[in-house]
């Protein structure tokens, strides 16, 4: 029988079956992916086959290939990886530009494991009621500007005054949509007020660090009531996005204006950091990409470097 994942408890999974019920269920075998160690060997949004033995215990047997993933470094001193969601339709990564700050750098790993993984995304700057000042509201003009010029889709949001909520809502229709961010950002509050009744643990930001505290400890998934087929995957706000199984000459083809700008080089391999006749560098000396997105770009081929994570002997 096969049946969808809708939570990762850690040691066991929450399964729906096609029979209509749910299963609490162990693993059973030995998962890998493209042969690479993830710290999850399923995922929620995973499509499975299990097996139900007379004394009810379930396993899962066998993971139905999946159409895409978002993906990432477990640790910053591991090659382990942790498989966030599976399966989506689409991603939105909620970032706040105060209380707490989401780096630029973060927002560009997630946009480009996106790209890779062929996840669509959206970048939604939450807590926009507490940019009360011009320069706030400036800033978040000017970031939002940047990312839409790209391409993406930026929305603004606030569970305050309710901006943004029903346009994030009508985004969210008949489609698998993974909720993503650094802790703190206000996830579980905005996926509160679109899954009326869920009633999601939130927390404050520590005053002294400005960092939020982990409300979400295991990734789960949520219909979304009168939205056919609609689903939000919560996960554990997370405060670094590591890369993983990137090649480093492949890194650019996951900033859009990197690689188009990258057909004008004069080398078919160039990196992009000190060949002659680089039209990136040329641009970028003209300010036509963004010097947060390419020193982000740089720091994803430093991660791509094979010996970063090689442990010692």
């Amino acid at each position: 029988m096969e049946g969808l994942v809708i939570r990762n408890t850690g040691s066991s999974y929450v399964v729906t079956a096609d029979d209509g019920n749910e299963y609490t269920c162990k693993v059973k075998g030995n998962f890998r992916l493209k042969g690479i160690r993830t710290t999850n060997p399923v995922a929620v949004g995973d499509r499975v086959e299990i097996i139900i033995n007379p004394d009810m215990t379930a396993y899962i047997v066998k993971i139905v290939p999946r159409k895409n993933y978002i993906i990432r470094r477990a640790s910053n001193l591991s090659k382990e990886a942790h498989i966030i969601a599976a399966n989506l339709d689409q991603a939105f990564l909620v970032a706040t530009l105060t209380h707490p700050a989401t780096s630029l750098t973060f927002i560009d790993r997630f946009l480009a494991t996106a790209e890779a993984y062929r996840v669509p995304a959206f970048i939604v700057f939450n807590k926009t009621d507490l940019l009360t000042d011009e320069a706030d509201r400036e800033l978040l003009d000017a970031v939002s500007y940047l990312y839409r010029s790209i391409g993406y889709k930026v929305l603004h949001t606030s569970t305050v005054t309710g901006e943004g909520i029903d346009t994030l809502r009508e985004h969210l229709g008949g489609k698998i949509s993974l909720m993503s961010g650094n802790s703190g950002v206000g996830k579980s509050s905005l996926i509160n007020l679109l899954v009326p009744g869920l009633n999601l643990r939130t927390a404050e930001i520590s005053s002294t660090h400005l960092t939020g505290t982990h409300t979400t400890t295991f990734s789960q998934m949520f219909p979304i009531p009168g939205n056919e087929g609609g689903y939000i995957i919560d996960t554990p706000g997370v405060k670094g996005f590591g890369t993983i199984d990137f090649d480093r000459n492949e890194v650019s083809h996951f900033f859009p204006e990197i690689f188009k700008i990258s057909e004008n080089c004069r080398f078919g391999n160039c990196t992009h950091t000190h060949e002659p006749g680089c039209a990136v560098l040329e641009a970028l000396a003209r300010n036509e990409i963004s010097e947060s997105r390419y020193n982000s770009y740089l720091s994803i081929i430093d991660d791509a470097d094979p010996d970063k994570y090689r442990k010692p002997f």
